[in-house]
């Protein structure tokens, strides 16, 4: 595996950089919650790999976290376990350490996915679920008009969905997430009906696809989106997503169930 960068951060984004005010711009979205929620159906105990700050975490559960991100795990506040600083392919857990598992928005940063989720499955013996995104449905958002370069980076660091299923196994269910108008979770897409949103430079920052281009689409994506604001002009052509309730992006929920073991008469 490649070298850790200086503040543990071990996948592609540098998140000693792009992590610093993560905290304030991509907060837990009550809606998607609950599916993550459901999905972890009645585990006691639970794993929470790239954990970052902490979103999602379930309450009223016991849970670990592993974060190698200095910068992250300094962001969890004091109602959070302290995470350990470690990478998702070599967790430090033995077999079947917990009842699930689980990964919001970090299978596509890990340097290699297969033996992260192999190890995932290793120290889980119920479900393992996934928060993460179709590449396949990333350019039904209007930002792929305006800095098409950011979804094309984007579509090529999330892994298609059918290799997120193979190297997990087991009976795996697949869940479309509606992303909510207000959604509070600031990822690229929760701000599809709220375009002002984007122009702040802290909300890029929280998004770690603008750290893989170069600043000038940056710069030609704040220009274009100000003027057509000012215009009316993407009012015109994207202002019905303003009152529309949910969209229907890439966020996608992945489920991984062990295999139904069945006893011969």
């Amino acid at each position: 595996m490649s070298a850790r960068r200086e503040d543990g951060s071990a996948g592609d984004a540098n998140y000693g950089v792009i992590g610093v005010n993560y905290k304030r711009y991509r907060q837990p979205d009550a809606e998607i919650e609950k599916y993550l929620v459901e999905a972890l159906g009645d585990a006691r105990t639970v794993l929470n790999v790239g954990a970052g700050a902490g979103s999602y975490e379930p309450r009223g559960r016991i849970v670990a976290a592993v974060e190698p991100s200095a910068a992250m795990r300094s962001q969890r506040g004091p109602d959070r376990v302290l995470a350990v600083d470690a990478v998702a392919e070599n967790l430090p857990f033995v077999n079947a350490s917990f009842d699930a598992s689980m990964a919001t928005f970090s299978i596509h940063q890990w340097k290699d996915m297969e033996k992260g989720l192999s190890e995932m499955r290793r120290v889980t013996s119920g479900p393992v679920v996934l928060l993460t995104c179709d590449p396949d449905s990333l350019d039904r958002f209007w930002l792929n008009e305006y800095a098409p370069e950011a979804i094309a980076v984007e579509a090529s660091r999330y892994p298609k969905l059918d290799r997120v299923a193979e190297a997990l196994g087991g009976e795996i269910e697949i869940v479309s997430v509606p992303i909510p108008l207000q959604c509070t979770d600031g990822f690229s897409e929760a701000y599809y009906g709220r375009p002002e949103g984007l122009l702040d430079p802290g909300a890029r920052l929280a998004n770690s696809a603008w750290s893989f281009v170069a600043p000038e689409v940056g710069d030609r994506f704040v220009e274009r989106l100000t003027c057509d604001l000012g215009s009316g002009e993407w009012d015109r052509r994207y202002g019905h997503y303003r009152q529309q309730a949910n969209f229907d992006g890439s966020l996608r929920l992945i489920i991984s169930r062990p295999l139904s073991v069945t006893t011969a008469d």
